[in-house]
């Protein structure tokens, strides 16, 4: 697994190229306007924020190298992240990267994952070049396959996060999900 991601910026809305170079907190999750403040005013980033790029063949051995790359890059970095989240993304990741080799390699031999890291999130990326949007399954009506989205859906639920599906300016397709860093409060039950 290549790593292309020392420095890369989340894409711009709208689809596009990656902002190379560009410090994540100066670039705004997908859909919000940038900050147009100079950078001498904007509030400096943590140590573990930033985006990293990893590419893969789309290939079944790549499953296993994208769910340690994660960890690893977690690890590293000092991600303040609870065991049950790493978990989660992990699992997030496994089904993601799976989707794209069993259902896509056909039209995108290669896939990118992508790890971005903020002051209180995590968003992990899996992008192909198959055109084809999945859908999560509202019920498996007795098939044994196909619920991978529907998981994923439910791990970042579970977590406070969000996950979804987006066109790429290429004709592929980006799934994410992002997940708070600090446990979702749950309301308390008696």
């Amino acid at each position: 697994m290549d790593n292309h991601g020392r420095g890369y910026g989340p894409r711009p809305a709208g689809g596009g190229e990656p902002l190379d170079g560009v410090p994540l907190h100066d670039v705004p999750p997908e859909g919000r306007p940038f900050d147009r403040r100079p950078a001498e005013t904007l509030p400096h980033p943590l140590p573990y924020e930033g985006v990293w790029r990893f590419t893969a063949a789309a290939v079944d051995a790549s499953v296993p190298q994208a769910r340690h790359a994660v960890r690893d890059l977690l690890l590293r970095q000092g991600v303040p992240v609870g065991d049950d989240t790493v978990q989660g993304l992990l699992l997030i990741v496994s089904e993601l990267v799976t989707n794209a080799v069993k259902h896509a390699a056909l039209l995108s031999p290669m896939l990118a994952v992508e790890v971005a890291v903020g002051a209180e999130w995590v968003r992990v990326s899996v992008e192909d070049n198959h055109p084809y949007r999945p859908t999560a399954l509202e019920a498996d009506h007795g098939r044994t396959g196909g619920r991978g989205l529907l998981l994923v859906r439910e791990v970042a639920r579970e977590a406070g996060g969000v996950v979804d599906v987006e066109h790429t300016a290429s004709g592929g397709k980006v799934i994410w999900a992002a997940l708070p860093l600090k446990p979702a409060r749950l309301p308390y039950r008696s």
